[in-house]
């Protein structure tokens, strides 16, 4: 599903070079749930950012669904973004001027999918998540567990196979942490494939397989348990 070979990431200014990315090989198969850990600085967002077609590597080979795309143009990218992939972020990314039902539709209406297709899609993610009774608020009405239940069901409404969740549980207290995770372990008992950062040494295990990297090396792999297919 998604393999990368000798993928790197150099940001440039003036006068300093980083290198965020060297040499970092991957492969992700269809129906795994992937934690990937390091340090503050080591490279995660990145990876993640590259993986999801946010932006495109300075060198090396992305493989996505059996297409190279690391040379693709933003419009490419965001072809294949819509068609594949759900988001989920630490600060949830909700806009504040729609409702929780506007907020969940929002990519369906890019996809242009036809309003009772639309309704179907998010009336279901949004019982799905447990949130129907919020429909009508605005995301500052909502706790931050609501919130991420919200940003979760936009995720899904539009059945991506990639699931990418960069640090999903970090604005949030335990419970509604580990409601987020027990969220996240569903959709990957469904056959959606999970990408997940954390610094949390405890839901990184929710994972079938743990990434650790470095100073934008990956450094170990720790496979846990076979995935759901």
């Amino acid at each position: 599903m998604i393999r990368t070979n000798n993928l790197k990431k150099i940001y440039r200014t003036e006068e300093v070079e980083t290198t965020a990315l060297d040499n970092v090989n991957i492969e992700i198969e269809q129906g795994e749930f992937i934690s990937i850990m390091g340090p503050s600085g080591c490279g995660k967002s990145t990876l993640l950012n590259l993986l999801g077609l946010l932006d495109n590597p300075s060198g090396g080979e992305y493989y996505f669904l059996d297409k190279e795309v690391s040379k693709f143009t933003e419009r490419q990218r965001a072809h294949l973004r819509k068609e594949n992939i759900g988001f989920v972020f630490q600060s949830f990314n909700l806009i504040d001027e729609l409702t929780v039902y506007e907020n969940v539709e929002l990519p369906l209406l890019y996809l242009k999918y036809s309003a009772s297709e639309r309704k179907k899609r998010v009336i279901e993610k949004l019982e799905r998540m447990e949130i129907m009774h919020r429909k009508n608020h605005f995301p500052q009405q909502l706790s931050g567990g609501q919130q991420q239940r919200v940003a979760v069901a936009r995720a899904i409404v539009s059945s991506p196979k990639i699931i990418l969740a960069d640090e999903p549980t970090g604005n949030l207290d335990s419970t509604h942490g580990d409601e987020v995770m027990n969220m996240l372990t569903k959709l990957n008992e469904g056959g959606t494939t999970i990408i997940m950062v954390t610094h949390s040494p405890a839901y990184a295990e929710y994972g079938n397989r743990i990434i650790h990297l470095f100073d934008g090396h990956i450094v170990t792999e720790n496979y846990k348990e076979k995935f759901h297919v």
